[in-house]
């Protein structure tokens, strides 16, 4: 396999380098600049914050948001995955993804859901390929760059937790 999937450590500023490359493309979040780790740490959950590493370097990461502070969405989880440019196309990606999977449902996800823009057809593909379903798109839900971006929303159940 050539990488290893383990728990993110102190791995912000690769983390954040990656996050940054996938801003650039202007196809990956409307986000138009880093939040910083105080403010990405505290909008993230503390468990299932993975990172791909390959020879010692962190080629990829993936974690999850909670979607409301409700109780009632309490398994309800956002996911975040992004592969640095120089480390796409090399099944990164999937095994990322499916560990994030794993991990999630370790720690009482039942729903996991992605909103990815429309024009981005590797990454939904890659959702799609690791068991979620298109359930919809938003249309023109909000801007970047001045233009109006529709969202494709996916979301994956748990076969294991919480829908017994």
């Amino acid at each position: 396999m050539g990488f290893s999937i383990v728990a993110m450590q102190p791995d912000w500023p690769a983390v954040e380098a990656i996050y940054r490359e996938g801003i650039a493309t202007g196809n990956a979040t409307f986000e138009t600049s880093s939040p910083g780790w105080e403010r990405w740490n505290a909008s993230h959950h503390p468990h299932s914050r993975l990172v791909a590493r390959a020879e010692n370097s962190v080629v990829a990461w993936a974690a999850l948001s909670p979607v409301s502070s409700r109780q009632v969405y309490a398994g309800i989880a956002e996911i975040s995955i992004y592969v640095a440019a120089a480390a796409r196309g090399r099944g990164h990606g999937k095994t990322l993804l499916l560990s994030l999977i794993e991990q999630s449902e370790r720690n009482g996800i039942w729903t996991l859901q992605a909103g990815i823009f429309l024009e981005n057809d590797p990454s939904i593909a890659l959702h799609k390929s690791c068991g979620f379903r298109e359930v919809g798109q938003r249309e023109k839900i909000g801007q970047l760059d001045n233009s109006w971006r529709n969202v494709v929303l996916l979301e994956r159940r748990s076969t294991l937790t919480g829908l017994k």
